[in-house]
Protein backbone atom coordinates (compact mmCIF):
# COMPACT_ATOMS: atom_id res chain seq x y z
CA UNK A 1 0.00 0.00 0.00
CA UNK A 2 1.14 3.47 -0.46
CA UNK A 3 2.90 5.49 2.21
CA UNK A 4 1.78 8.67 2.91
CA UNK A 5 5.14 10.51 3.65
CA UNK A 6 5.90 14.07 5.52
CA UNK A 7 9.01 15.09 3.42
CA UNK A 8 9.43 18.79 5.05
CA UNK A 9 12.16 21.25 5.72
CA UNK A 10 11.68 23.42 8.85
CA UNK A 11 13.88 25.61 11.46
CA UNK A 12 15.48 24.27 14.07
CA UNK A 13 12.66 26.29 16.75
CA UNK A 14 9.74 23.89 14.26
CA UNK A 15 8.63 26.31 11.63
CA UNK A 16 8.43 25.21 8.10
CA UNK A 17 7.62 29.44 7.01
CA UNK A 18 7.97 32.61 7.94
CA UNK A 19 5.46 34.56 9.74
CA UNK A 20 4.72 36.01 5.95
CA UNK A 21 5.02 32.24 4.57
CA UNK A 22 8.02 32.92 2.90
CA UNK A 23 10.71 30.33 2.91
CA UNK A 24 14.07 31.75 1.66
CA UNK A 25 15.90 30.55 4.35
CA UNK A 26 15.95 27.07 2.86
CA UNK A 27 19.42 25.78 1.64
CA UNK A 28 19.15 25.12 -2.18
CA UNK A 29 23.10 24.24 -2.70
CA UNK A 30 22.28 20.97 -2.49
CA UNK A 31 19.38 17.83 -3.68
CA UNK A 32 19.40 16.50 -0.04
CA UNK A 33 17.85 13.12 -1.32
CA UNK A 34 15.31 15.22 -2.96
CA UNK A 35 15.17 13.31 -6.75
CA UNK A 36 15.60 9.90 -5.11
CA UNK A 37 12.49 10.71 -3.34
CA UNK A 38 10.42 12.00 -5.72
CA UNK A 39 11.40 8.91 -7.93
CA UNK A 40 9.10 7.09 -4.97
CA UNK A 41 6.04 9.27 -5.45
CA UNK A 42 3.27 9.13 -7.58
CA UNK A 43 1.17 11.42 -6.38
CA UNK A 44 1.73 15.11 -3.99
CA UNK A 45 -0.89 16.75 -1.18
CA UNK A 46 -0.46 20.52 -1.11
CA UNK A 47 -2.37 23.13 0.69
CA UNK A 48 -3.47 26.18 -1.93
CA UNK A 49 -1.40 28.53 -0.25
CA UNK A 50 1.77 26.33 -0.59
CA UNK A 51 0.27 25.53 -3.90
CA UNK A 52 0.85 29.36 -5.16
CA UNK A 53 4.34 29.57 -3.73
CA UNK A 54 5.32 26.12 -5.95
CA UNK A 55 4.65 27.62 -8.80
CA UNK A 56 6.80 30.64 -8.05
CA UNK A 57 9.76 27.69 -7.79
CA UNK A 58 9.08 25.88 -10.80
CA UNK A 59 7.60 26.55 -14.31
CA UNK A 60 5.74 23.16 -13.56
CA UNK A 61 5.89 22.05 -10.59
CA UNK A 62 5.91 18.53 -9.28
CA UNK A 63 6.61 17.80 -13.09
CA UNK A 64 4.80 14.41 -13.80
CA UNK A 65 2.89 13.73 -10.64
CA UNK A 66 -0.73 13.92 -9.50
CA UNK A 67 -1.39 16.91 -7.77
CA UNK A 68 -4.67 17.18 -5.06
CA UNK A 69 -4.29 20.95 -3.94
CA UNK A 70 -6.36 21.55 -0.92
CA UNK A 71 -8.57 24.65 -0.95
CA UNK A 72 -11.34 25.93 1.10
CA UNK A 73 -12.95 27.82 -1.88
CA UNK A 74 -13.98 25.75 -5.02
CA UNK A 75 -13.49 28.86 -7.48
CA UNK A 76 -10.11 27.19 -8.73
CA UNK A 77 -9.60 25.00 -12.23
CA UNK A 78 -8.12 21.93 -12.42
CA UNK A 79 -6.41 19.90 -15.10
CA UNK A 80 -6.01 16.38 -15.39
CA UNK A 81 -2.78 16.06 -13.39
CA UNK A 82 -3.88 19.38 -11.07
CA UNK A 83 -6.83 18.59 -9.25
CA UNK A 84 -8.58 20.69 -6.42
CA UNK A 85 -10.28 19.04 -3.69
CA UNK A 86 -12.21 20.06 -0.64
CA UNK A 87 -12.97 16.80 0.66
CA UNK A 88 -12.20 15.14 3.74
CA UNK A 89 -8.42 14.16 3.97
CA UNK A 90 -9.51 10.58 4.78
CA UNK A 91 -12.10 10.01 1.81
CA UNK A 92 -8.71 11.59 -0.16
CA UNK A 93 -6.26 9.47 0.33
CA UNK A 94 -8.43 6.58 0.41
CA UNK A 95 -9.02 7.59 -3.12
CA UNK A 96 -5.88 8.12 -4.12
CA UNK A 97 -4.29 5.11 -2.81
CA UNK A 98 -7.12 3.06 -5.04
CA UNK A 99 -5.39 4.58 -7.83
CA UNK A 100 -1.79 4.20 -7.45
CA UNK A 101 1.34 2.33 -6.27
CA UNK A 102 4.20 4.67 -5.25
CA UNK A 103 3.92 6.73 -2.16
CA UNK A 104 2.30 10.04 -1.40
CA UNK A 105 3.85 13.21 -0.68
CA UNK A 106 2.19 15.07 1.77
CA UNK A 107 3.89 19.00 1.13
CA UNK A 108 2.43 21.12 3.49
CA UNK A 109 1.12 24.16 4.66
CA UNK A 110 0.93 23.47 8.73
CA UNK A 111 -3.08 23.39 8.88
CA UNK A 112 -2.87 20.30 6.27
CA UNK A 113 -0.58 18.46 8.03
CA UNK A 114 -2.53 19.03 11.17
CA UNK A 115 -5.75 17.58 9.43
CA UNK A 116 -3.27 14.50 8.96
CA UNK A 117 -1.93 14.07 11.80
CA UNK A 118 -5.34 14.58 13.31
CA UNK A 119 -6.38 11.69 11.16
CA UNK A 120 -3.20 9.76 11.88
CA UNK A 121 -2.35 9.39 8.02
CA UNK A 122 1.07 9.44 7.89
CA UNK A 123 3.44 7.06 7.80
CA UNK A 124 6.97 8.45 7.27
CA UNK A 125 8.25 11.46 8.49
CA UNK A 126 11.21 13.25 7.34
CA UNK A 127 12.39 16.21 8.48
CA UNK A 128 14.67 18.38 7.38
CA UNK A 129 16.39 20.63 9.72
CA UNK A 130 18.17 23.79 8.89
CA UNK A 131 20.26 25.37 11.55
CA UNK A 132 18.67 28.59 11.60
CA UNK A 133 16.23 29.86 14.47
CA UNK A 134 13.33 31.62 13.12
CA UNK A 135 12.06 32.73 16.25
CA UNK A 136 8.37 32.97 15.10
CA UNK A 137 6.29 32.16 11.98
CA UNK A 138 4.18 29.02 10.39
CA UNK A 139 4.63 26.06 12.91
CA UNK A 140 5.49 22.84 11.53
CA UNK A 141 3.25 21.00 14.41
CA UNK A 142 0.12 22.80 15.86
CA UNK A 143 -0.35 22.91 19.46
CA UNK A 144 -3.87 20.83 19.95
CA UNK A 145 -2.16 18.21 17.44
CA UNK A 146 -2.40 14.20 18.54
CA UNK A 147 -0.11 12.38 20.37
CA UNK A 148 1.85 10.53 18.11
CA UNK A 149 4.31 8.15 18.64
CA UNK A 150 7.20 7.59 15.84
CA UNK A 151 9.82 4.78 15.57
CA UNK A 152 13.21 6.37 14.47
CA UNK A 153 14.59 5.16 11.62
CA UNK A 154 17.94 7.18 11.10
CA UNK A 155 19.41 10.39 10.28
CA UNK A 156 21.79 12.36 8.08
CA UNK A 157 23.78 15.54 8.19
CA UNK A 158 24.76 17.14 5.61
CA UNK A 159 28.01 19.48 5.48
CA UNK A 160 25.61 22.78 5.03
CA UNK A 161 24.47 21.66 8.81
CA UNK A 162 21.24 21.05 7.70
CA UNK A 163 20.09 17.37 9.38
CA UNK A 164 17.47 14.81 7.95
CA UNK A 165 15.35 13.09 10.75
CA UNK A 166 13.53 10.27 9.56
CA UNK A 167 10.89 8.22 11.49
CA UNK A 168 7.61 5.96 11.22
CA UNK A 169 4.95 6.21 12.91
CA UNK A 170 4.42 3.43 14.98
CA UNK A 171 2.01 0.86 14.57
CA UNK A 172 1.45 0.27 18.72
CA UNK A 173 -2.22 2.01 19.64
CA UNK A 174 -1.51 5.78 21.58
Amino acid sequence: MSKVVLFIATSLDGYIASADGTVDWLFHDADYGYREFMSSVEAIIIGRTTWEQAKTFETVPFAGKNIYVFSRSNTEQGDDRVRFVQDDVVNVIDTIRAQITKNIWLVGGGDLIHQFIASRLIDEFRLFIHPIVLGHGIPLFHPQALRTDLTFEGSQSFPSGLVELKYRRSSSPV
